[in-house]
């Protein structure tokens, strides 16, 4: 396979569909050996590299790919560009960082832009969670927030307080505390056992919540057994409680009703923290702020990423609670650093100027609220293929939803068949397991939905 992609065949496409114009040293002659050097993340790499899929353009609901084929963004990217693509505002933004400064550190100094960053942020944010520490990803902000937790019981007289307790089908990111505590078998065999004394809880999913319509009505006795591991373990050796509100990689797993709330109430009896885990469910993909809020639920910590900057920039970050943050800040002698943690890039000024750009769009547009308006249509819209006998559940909240197909010969098999044929199709999704995950950005209209609906069905039905 040789593909040669010049500057002229380039520019013509681009004029194509809209860009007036490239830049003319762009060349790139694709082969297999041209490929060969990225080792891409959670890809099947032989398998890419043989018949690869290049997305160059965005804009509003669509990607463009090498060949100049429209794709449909059923996934936000990867649950992230909640704004829609290509947004002038953010761009422009990230300019004007660049044009006064390109870099600032944050070890005793900074700009002035993380500071607004956190205002917005802590404007939208459930309960007290006022105090926001930046990161660069999802897996920093997990791995970020377990630390919080053990300096906490610390500072608090309590450093016996060190276990931490995950779910089976738990995703939290893929550095050694976030690995630790997530539930995905093979995430963790190639890598020995993670953090000692992590233990797990069970999942929240059973076949009486098949086609349930938002949070399953039965589930919410699951929170038990949080109660169990307490009883086993002793509440004085837990540190902290992860959990996702909606489990993303393991197939749009929604939290029943009432079982957020029982967790809760288990921690604060036991003096163990709630850290919820709203990488993927953060800045409006639930119809809500964060998925918690919409719950109902207050948790001591809160990890996010992804939106914050609509996918633009690399960046994430922990909300904590004003309890939280003065009880390791006040532990500390005056000028003496309270938590000896960070990053190089923490709160870059680039990524601020995104996310501060980002939080307007979302204000100004009242995504959240288009969220929720059209999630209903959203749902309603995915439910109807239940009657292909491929489909043994629909299930969603907001603006994600799974369908999940009946197993081939192996898990998998039949959803990442899908995924390669929506592709083709024009539509871009993701598929953990045999789960097709739709989580489409804010700015989906009825038109994208009947749009993604119809590939879906024209796909599933050939299964």
């Amino acid at each position: 396979m040789q593909q040669i992609f010049t500057s002229d065949r380039m520019a013509a496409f681009f004029r194509s569909i809209g860009v007036a114009k490239l830049s003319n040293d762009w060349s790139f002659k694709m082969t297999a050996n041209t490929l060969e050097n990225h080792w891409m993340p959670f890809t099947a790499n032989r398998s890419f590299k043989k018949q690869p899929r290049l997305l160059v353009r965005a804009e509003g609901m669509y990607y463009w790919d090498h060949n100049g084929k429209k794709i449909l963004d059923g996934a936000a990217g990867i649950h992230c560009v909640n704004a829609g693509h290509g947004r002038p505002e953010i761009r422009n933004a990230i300019a004007k960082m660049l044009q006064d400064v390109d870099y600032v550190p944050h070890f005793s100094v900074g700009h002035p832009i993380s500071f607004e960053l956190a205002q917005k942020i802590a404007r939208i944010t459930p309960g007290d969670l006022n105090y926001l520490f930046f990161v660069n990803s999802g897996s920093e902000a997990v791995d970020t927030a377990m630390k919080m937790a053990l300096a906490y019981h610390y500072a608090r007289g309590e450093p016996q307080r060190v276990r931490f307790v995950g779910r089976q089908r738990a995703y939290h990111g893929v550095n050694f505390g976030g690995l630790s505590v997530s539930g995905m078998v093979k995430n963790r065999e190639a890598f020995g056992v993670g953090l000692p004394g992590t233990v797990h809880i069970r999942h929240t999913f059973c076949e009486e919540q098949r086609f349930s319509n938002g949070q399953p009505e039965m589930g919410a006795n699951f929170a038990e057994d949080l109660q169990r591991v307490v009883e086993t373990f002793g509440a004085k050796s837990i540190a902290a409680v992860l959990v996702e509100p909606v489990a993303g990689s393991t197939g749009i797993l929604v939290s029943p009703r009432g079982y957020l709330e029982r967790i809760r109430e288990i921690c604060t009896e036991n003096g163990i923290l709630m850290i919820a885990d709203e990488v993927g469910t953060g800045f409006g993909r639930t119809g809500a702020a964060f998925a918690s809020e919409r719950i109902g639920v207050v948790p001591d910590l809160m990890t996010m990423a992804k939106a914050i900057t609509n996918g633009t920039v690399p960046m994430g970050a922990v909300a904590a609670s004003e309890n939280i943050y003065k009880t390791i800040t006040d532990s500390a002698p005056d000028g003496a650093t309270e938590l000896f943690h960070g990053y190089t890039f923490s709160a870059h000024p680039v990524a601020c100027a995104a996310g501060v750009a980002a939080m307007d769009i979302y204000e100004n547009e009242q995504l959240f609220d288009r969220a929720m308006a059209i999630s209903g249509y959203f749902l309603d819209s995915l439910r109807a293929l239940r009657d292909l006998p491929a489909v043994i559940d629909v299930r969603g909240f907001g603006l994600m939803a799974g369908v999940e197909l009946v197993k081939g010969e192996h898990v998998g098999q039949r959803g990442h068949a899908a995924l390669r044929d929506l592709f083709d199709a024009g539509l871009l999704i993701r598929a953990p397991g045999d789960t097709l995950a739709l989580t489409p950005p804010l700015t989906i209209e009825k038109p994208h939905v009947d749009e993604m609906c119809e590939k879906l069905r024209g796909v599933i039905k050939r299964i």
